[in-house]
C-alpha cells in the first residue's frame, strides 16, 4: 500500500534518492514536480544528507560567507564611527561660528615667572 501521508512523511530512501539525482544534474523543478515537492524541501533534504563539511567547495563556500558576515559588521561599526565623529565636528564648527572665534589659540600670560 502507498503511503497515504504524501512525499512529507516518505523515509531517508526517498529523500536520499532525491538528492542523488539531484546531485546527478536533474533539473530541480522538474523533479520536485515528479515527486510532489516544494523545490526547497529538496534543497533542505540535501543540506540535512550532505552536511558542508564533506564537500571543500561547499566549506570554502561557507567559509567565505563567514568572511564576508564578519567584513560586514565591521564596515557598518566604521560607518557608525564616521557619522558620530561627522556629527561631532558639525557641532564643533557650529559653536566656533557662534562664538565668532576663529579657531586661533587665545593669548595666555604664565603664571608665577
Amino acid at each position: 500500500m502507498a503511503n497515504q501521508r504524501g512525499p512529507e512523511r516518505k523515509g531517508l530512501e526517498f529523500w536520499s534518492e532525491a538528492v542523488k539525482r539531484m546531485n546527478a544534474g536533474e533539473n530541480v523543478a522538474a523533479l520536485a514536480r515528479e515527486l510532489g515537492v516544494q523545490k526547497r524541501r529538496l534543497y533542505r533534504w540535501r543540506a540535512r544528507l550532505e552536511p558542508r563539511e564533506k564537500d571543500p567547495q561547499r566549506q570554502r563556500e561557507a567559509t567565505l560567507a563567514q568572511e564576508v558576515e564578519r567584513l560586514k559588521r565591521a564596515l557598518a561599526d566604521k560607518v557608525l564611527e564616521v557619522d558620530f565623529l561627522q556629527g561631532a565636528l558639525h557641532k564643533i564648527e557650529a559653536r566656533r561660528r557662534e562664538s565668532g572665534s576663529t579657531g586661533a589659540k587665545a593669548s595666555t600670560t604664565r603664571s608665577g615667572k
